[in-house]
């Protein structure tokens, strides 16, 4: 009898850590948030990077038309976007990261923009990073040479693409895929 009631005991830990490892997975936040059935491109100038574990977000200020600054608010300050890709760890593979995109870097992305409206989405294909200036034209100091007017950094000569993209209905996808069965007993 104790043997049958040690299995059943087993069987219920087991199934309650599964439980325990599966509910974050299923909780963690939808892609529906995102607007996949728009892309907006934007180049910008990095303000920083958060390098958060689940999402990787890149922080920049999206240049004016005729790229010469950044476009500002109302009240004079930089506007400021957000792009938001795969996890820290999985964005390094692709070749994004902190160190590789510090601020002031210039480059272009794609993103699918977030439903609410605000100023955030989730990145749609690869980043495009502006060559940097020869440190005479940039007086000693790192620059990023911005495309000209009306362009993007994936039209400079010299420029270089990092990542493969990350796809809101691709994700959506995966995660249902993985949501656990409900409930037979």
């Amino acid at each position: 009898m104790n043997i049958k009631r040690t299995a059943r005991g087993l069987v219920a830990a087991t199934l309650t850590a599964a439980a325990v490892v599966a509910v974050p997975a299923y909780a963690h936040h939808s892609f529906s948030i995102f607007d996949a059935s728009q892309t907006k491109t934007f180049t910008g100038v990095v303000t920083r990077v958060n390098p958060d574990a689940n999402h990787l977000q890149i922080f920049f200020a999206p240049m004016n038309a005729e790229r010469t600054n950044v476009e500002r608010g109302p009240d004079g300050k930089p506007v400021i976007w957000a792009v938001e890709m795969a996890g820290s760890a999985a964005s390094a593979q692709q070749g994004i990261s902190v160190s590789e995109f510090p601020a002031g870097t210039v480059f272009t992305v794609s993103l699918h923009p977030l439903r609410s409206g605000d100023p955030a989405g989730a990145r749609e294909g690869a980043l495009y990073k502006c060559p940097q200036k020869a440190p005479a034209q940039a007086g000693g100091r790192v620059q990023w040479q911005p495309p000209p007017a009306g362009k993007n950094c994936d039209s400079v000569q010299g420029s270089v693409a990092i990542g493969t993209g990350f796809d809101p209905a691709q994700q959506a996808q995966q995660s249902q895929q993985a949501r656990p069965a409900g409930g037979s007993n």
